[in-house]
């Protein structure tokens, strides 16, 4: 089975966000969606969440497009990744990720994981920072 992780915070679930699980479901049959926590929120955007992070994972899990939901590390991002091993890491379009770091962590696991870049959903209306 081919299995599709994505990552996100979605702290105000929109359009946005359900095309982007739609789109990254369509990569594999298992699509597995990791919650930000409200900790490393604050520690790599400088800023709370509106909605604490067992709302935002209920949210998600209740949206119908993933397979699986779960509360990302506290202490290590990566666990996630080597815990599960996807086939695919569906990135946002805006999503800053230390590409370079991703590979290595990768290669580091053992893994061949395919990497994309998901398409934008009207971001001049549906991007968290505008809502």
């Amino acid at each position: 089975m081919k299995k599709v992780m994505t990552f996100g915070t979605f702290d105000i679930f929109h359009p946005g966000h359900a095309s982007y699980l739609a789109q990254a479901k369509k990569l594999g049959e298992c699509l597995i969606v990791v919650v930000a926590r409200d900790e490393n929120v604050a520690r790599y955007k400088k800023q709370d969440t509106r909605n604490k992070e067992k709302a935002r994972l209920r949210v998600v899990t209740s949206s119908g497009l993933a397979d699986s939901v779960v509360l990302g590390s506290l202490r290590n991002q990566y666990a996630v990744i080597e815990k599960f091993r996807p086939d695919v890491i569906a990135l946002g379009y805006d999503q800053k990720v230390d590409m370079r770091e991703l590979k290595s962590k990768l290669q580091e696991f053992s893994l061949e994981t395919k990497i994309v870049r998901l398409k934008a959903y009207k971001p001049e209306v549906y991007k968290s920072s505008k809502l």
